[in-house]
């Protein structure tokens, strides 16, 4: 069952830093629009279309990823604190009775939005003949489907907290960044820190009494 678990995990990470990657698309873009309008008075009707569908997309297909790895927000002040099973309990709650039915709506009326984008090849309004738009709607539906798998894929980890009491591993990649451990990787001590500062004050009250 962990194996299942952490290849929905892989499957969802994976597309999730496949579109991350439009960030570095939707920046070049947007300084060579403003270099060109600022430099070159000629701008593009189709830049602000293609900013959009580039951001959507982006935000849309990392909806999974972001679930396969605990990351969206949440008010934890007081779960935190709570016994794991506690935890699993009240998430398994929300699941059920919240994301389950929103997300299932979401992919069910992202594929007749999609469809019918399809079916008459739509354009964007936002300016004569824009781009294309119904391969970027067609984002609706499966980030709805991919959030609903990795979704059950949760559910299964809350039933599984509530038998052994603990909450299954899931496959990290991304780590913050821990002061206390970049200290002991580069051998720095508190005390170290301190003699530092005091020697940034010392240098400056010398500068200072120069003038």
């Amino acid at each position: 069952m962990q194996k299942v678990l952490l290849t929905v995990d892989k499957i969802s990470t994976k597309v999730g830093q496949l579109f991350a990657w439009l960030i570095v698309s939707l920046t070049v873009l947007m300084v060579g629009e403003i270099v060109s309008r600022r430099f070159f008075d000629a701008p593009h009707a189709w830049a602000f279309d293609a900013q959009i569908q580039m951001y959507g997309a982006m935000f849309m297909m990392a909806g999974a990823y972001t679930l396969s790895k605990a990351g969206h927000v949440r008010g934890d002040v007081l779960y935190g604190f709570f016994p794991p099973r506690l935890q699993a309990a009240l998430d398994l709650t929300l699941f059920i009775f919240f994301f389950l039915p929103g997300t299932v709506a979401l992919a069910y009326a992202g594929y007749i939005y999609a469809g019918e984008s399809w079916a008459i090849r739509e354009r964007s309004s936002i300016m004569v003949d824009g781009p294309y738009i119904f391969p970027f709607k067609t984002c609706i539906p499966l980030a709805g489907a991919m959030l609903l798998v990795q979704g059950l894929v949760e559910i299964i980890r809350c039933v599984l907290c509530l038998k052994t009491g603990e909450w299954p591993s899931r496959k990290e990649d991304v780590v913050e960044v821990d002061i206390e451990k970049l200290k002991e990787m580069v051998h720095v001590k508190d005390e170290d820190i301190a003699a530092l500062d005091e020697l940034v004050v010392k240098q400056e009250q010398k500068k200072g009494g120069s003038r």
